[in-house]
C-alpha cells in the first residue's frame, strides 16, 4: 500500500484491502442443514464504505417493507453512520430471546462441533506449524451465551430467501431463512502450505441487496481481522497481516489505465496483478454492450419506418393536392412558400409524434410493474416470473440524454421524410398542375 501511494497517490481517493477466498457456509432452518459455496471477502468497512457503496446496499439503512410493499420500520442507521460489525440492539434482544427459548425447549445438539478452528485433527504430526496456529486461534466460548461470535459478516440477500409463489393469493414472496442475529458455520481453508479445513462460526449483522444476482446469491462479507486470524494470515511474531487483494478508488476525472501502467511499473514483477474493474468484469459488459448497441439499432430501425410512411403520406397529398397548388401559384405563392407549408408539416407531425411518444413511453416506465400485474391478471400467466430473474418488480432506469436524442432524431427524420414531397410540391408549374387535372 505504501507502494501504491507513492507511485500514484496524487490520483487516489482511498484504498481497501481484503482478503478473498472460496468457503461454505451452513446454518440451520427448519430441522435440516441448508450448505452454499460463496466468496469470503474480509473486509474493513469503513475503508470499504469509502472504495465503493456498502451502507447503501446494507438492510438496516433501508425502510423494511413487507410483501405488499407497506412500510414497516424505518431505517435502523441513517446514511450518515458508517457500517460497523455491532449487531444493532433490536436483533441483539431477539437473538437472546430466540437462545432463551432454545435452551429452555430444545435438547442440546450432540453433533454440533465446538466453535473455532478444528484443523488440528486433520494435521500431520509433522505439520507443527499448523498445529500451533489452530491452537493460538481457537475461539473461547464467551461469557455471555448470548454474545455475537467474533466472527461477524454481513451475508448476501439471495443466500438466506428464496422467492416462492402464495398460492391462495398468486403474488410472489420471499422465504426467510436466516436474518440478522443468527449464526452461521463458515468452512475454508487457511493460508498455509498446503492448505488445511478450518472451521468456525459467525454471527449475521446485516443481509446486504446490490440489486446483482451474482453478488447478492455469492458475497459474503466478514470483518477482515478474524478472517485473517482463522486463516492464519497474521505472523504471530511481527503482526503483520496478509491480504489478497486492495481495491483503489481513483479520483473522478483520472484516467485509469495510466494509473494501471504506473502501478505495474512500481510494484514488484510477478507478484502483482493490476487491473481495473471494467477488465474485471469483461464478459459482462461488452454483453451490455452489445445489447445497448442492438437496441438504438432497433430504435432506429422503427423510426426510419415511421420516416418510410411520412414520406409514403406526403407524395401522396402532394399528388391529392396538385390542383390545390396550381391554384395558390397561380394566385402567385412562391415555391419557397409551398416548400415552407410541407416543410412545416413535417415539422409538426414530428414534434408531436416525438413528444406524444416521450410522455407514452416515459408513463410506460413508470407503471411497467402496475401493467404487468395487469397482463398477468388479464391473461393467467405470470409475465415477469421473479423465481427465475431474482428481481422483485422489473427494474427500470430512464437516461434523459437518450431520451433527448431518440426525440430528436425522430424529428429530423420526419423533417427529412418531408423534404422530396416538399421539393416536388415547390416544383410544380401551375399551368401544368391546372392542366392535369
Amino acid at each position: 500500500m505504501q507502494l501504491i501511494q507513492e507511485a500514484a497517490g496524487e490520483d487516489i481517493a482511498a484504498m481497501s484491502p481484503t482478503v478473498e477466498v472460496f468457503g461454505l457456509i451452513s446454518f440451520k432452518y427448519g430441522g435440516n442443514w441448508i450448505t452454499q459455496n460463496v466468496s469470503i471477502v474480509g473486509i474493513d468497512p469503513v475503508s470499504k464504505s469509502k472504495v465503493g457503496a456498502l451502507a447503501e446496499h446494507l438492510e438496516n439503512y433501508k425502510p423494511l417493507k413487507d410483501d405488499n410493499g407497506v412500510e414497516v420500520r424505518g431505517p435502523l442507521y441513517t446514511g450518515n453512520e458508517p457500517p460497523g460489525w455491532d449487531l444493532h440492539p433490536t436483533y441483539m434482544e431477539e437473538r437472546r430471546d430466540r437462545i432463551s427459548r432454545a435452551r429452555v425447549f430444545e435438547p442440546e445438539d450432540e453433533e454440533e462441533p465446538a466453535t473455532g478452528l478444528t484443523a488440528a485433527e486433520g494435521a500431520s504430526e509433522t505439520d507443527d506449524a499448523v498445529r500451533d496456529f489452530v491452537a493460538g486461534n481457537t475461539e473461547e466460548e464467551p461469557q455471555d451465551p448470548a454474545a455475537p461470535h467474533r466472527a461477524r459478516v454481513y451475508i448476501g440477500y439471495q443466500l438466506v430467501s428464496v422467492p416462492y409463489v402464495d398460492k391462495e393469493t398468486g403474488k410472489t414472496r420471499q422465504l426467510t431463512m436466516a436474518q440478522p442475529g443468527d449464526d452461521i458455520k463458515i468452512s475454508t481453508v487457511t493460508a498455509g502450505r498446503p492448505p488445511q479445513p478450518c472451521h468456525f462460526y459467525a454471527t449475521i449483522v446485516d443481509t446486504f441487496k446490490s440489486g446483482m444476482s451474482e453478488y447478492d446469491s455469492h458475497l459474503v462479507f466478514c470483518n477482515i481481522e478474524e478472517l485473517q486470524r482463522m486463516r492464519g494470515m497474521i505472523d504471530p511474531e511481527s503482526g503483520e497481516k496478509a491480504f489478497t487483494r486492495i481495491q483503489i478508488r481513483l479520483k473522478d476525472g483520472v484516467d485509469p489505465d495510466r494509473v494501471v501502467e504506473r502501478l505495474k511499473a512500481a510494484l514488484p514483477a510477478g507478484k502483482f496483478h493490476v487491473s481495473t474493474w471494467e477488465k474485471k468484469q469483461g464478459p459482462l459488459l461488452a454483453a451490455v454492450e452489445v445489447e445497448s448497441m442492438i437496441l438504438n439499432v432497433l430504435l432506429f430501425l422503427i423510426i426510419a419506418v415511421a420516416g418510410f410512411g411520412i414520406l409514403a403520406i406526403f407524395y401522396m397529398i402532394v399528388v391529392e393536392k396538385t390542383r390545390d397548388i396550381g391554384i395558390l401559384k397561380s394566385l402567385g405563392a412562391s415555391s419557397r412558400g409551398v416548400m415552407t407549408i410541407f416543410l412545416s408539416y413535417g415539422v409538426s407531425l414530428g414534434v408531436v409524434g416525438a413528444g406524444v411518444g416521450v410522455v407514452v413511453g416515459l408513463l410506460f416506465v413508470r407503471y411497467i410493474n402496475e401493467i404487468e400485474r395487469t397482463l398477468t391478471w388479464v391473461t393467467g400467466r405470470k409475465v415477469f416470473d421473479e423465481t427465475i430473474y431474482y428481481f422483485p418488480s422489473i427494474p427500470t432506469k430512464i437516461h434523459p440524454l437518450m431520451v433527448f436524442w431518440v426525440a430528436v432524431g425522430a424529428v429530423t427524420i420526419a423533417v427529412l421524410a418531408s423534404v422530396l414531397p416538399a421539393r416536388r410540391a415547390a416544383g410544380l408549374h401551375p399551368v401544368r398542375a391546372l392542366r392535369s387535372e
